[in-house]
């Protein structure tokens, strides 16, 4: 009872903080903008063709009601509010008249297999290959790694994606240059090759700008426990080199690697948009993008508001893990 009272509890209430705030803003911000997605589409239908004035009033109450833009800011804010605990969003702009909701589902299956892939591989590359140079500081190889690692560190991971997409799709064209898959979705080997052939240059310009950032983080947790007492206390008794640097490095710097992970799976329902943009590849970021292009309220809103909830959510996780990780938190 007292773990959930001072413990489980304000984390919780701190979480539905966080996502009361985030859908206020989210809410807000759109309705800033000067661009008014229903003086949109009605220009877009009267340039098309003459309207009846009496129709077009109609026209605009029922565009109005659809986008969730009719009558006052806090009729619109509840409103808002009894759609989205209802699970709907309401219609595209960008798509009229298909779901924000279908649009986002077909849309986050390409990003969760891409960045989720991306994110899990580039984490345990930069624990293993930082810890290692952190425990064998003098090795050639540790330098040369640390060296290679430090120097794409800085780059932006969207310049990695034109060098690579230049390089592979234009130079060297072993890798097409957009989409996300070819043909019919099928659980086929032919489909299945066809979006892993397409998703390897998106995936290789996110997983090494985070392996060099994760890498350059394990290499600093490590070394301060290399000079740990256990870790010293360790090599005199001469255990084998294997079982130190798992066992005493690596397992005594897994916390704020946990924490880097969980909000990084997190951070992966807003979509990699750069990435997305420059290979044309079809996940919420790109979807994102082409819903800014297109002033689409809803869409905006729903991205953001998935976003705001995988992060929230990842955090949550994470805080509510701290004492199986670690011990300190139980006893205290």
């Amino acid at each position: 009872m007292t773990l959930l009272k001072e413990y489980i509890a304000p984390r919780f209430a701190q979480w539905l903080v966080v996502i009361f705030v985030g859908v206020t803003l989210t809410f807000l911000i759109p309705r800033l903008s000067p661009i008014n997605p229903v003086d949109q589409a009605m220009a877009r239908l009267q340039s098309q063709q003459r309207m009846d004035p009496n129709a077009a009033q109609v026209l605009r109450n029922t565009l109005q009601d659809l986008y969730g833009v009719k009558g006052n800011i806090f009729e619109q804010y509840v409103a808002f509010w009894k759609r989205l605990l209802r699970g709907d969003l309401g219609p595209s702009f960008l798509a009229f008249p298909t779901p924000v909701i279908q649009m986002i589902g077909v849309a986050i299956g390409w990003t969760v297999g891409l960045l989720g892939t991306a994110v899990i591989i580039s984490w345990l590359l930069g624990i293993f290959l930082g810890s290692l140079a952190g425990y064998f500081p003098d090795r050639w190889w540790s330098k040369v790694l640390e060296q290679s690692l430090v120097t794409v560190y800085p780059v932006p991971y969207f310049i990695l994606a034109f060098v690579l997409l230049i390089l592979f799709t234009y130079y060297w064209p072993v890798f097409p240059l957009v989409g996300g898959g070819r043909g019919t979705p099928a659980f086929t080997w032919d489909y299945i090759s066809s979006v892993l052939h397409h998703a390897f240059l998106p995936a290789l310009s996110i997983i090494v700008g985070a392996t060099a950032f994760r890498f350059t983080m394990a290499k600093a947790l490590a070394s301060t426990e290399v000079s740990s007492d256990y870790v010293q206390y360790a090599e005199m008794a001469a255990l084998p080199k294997r079982k130190i640097l798992f066992f005493y490095v690596i397992r005594n710097t897994m916390l704020p690697h946990v924490n880097d992970l969980a909000l990084s799976l997190g951070s992966i329902f807003g979509g990699a948009l750069i990435t997305e943009v420059v290979f044309s590849y079809p996940g919420l970021g790109y979807t994102l993008y082409n819903a800014i292009n297109a002033a689409d309220y809803n869409l905006l809103m729903g991205i953001t508001l998935l976003s705001i909830v995988g992060i929230a959510t990842a955090s949550l996780l994470v805080d509510l893990c701290y004492p199986l990780f670690d011990p300190r938190v139980r006893y205290r």
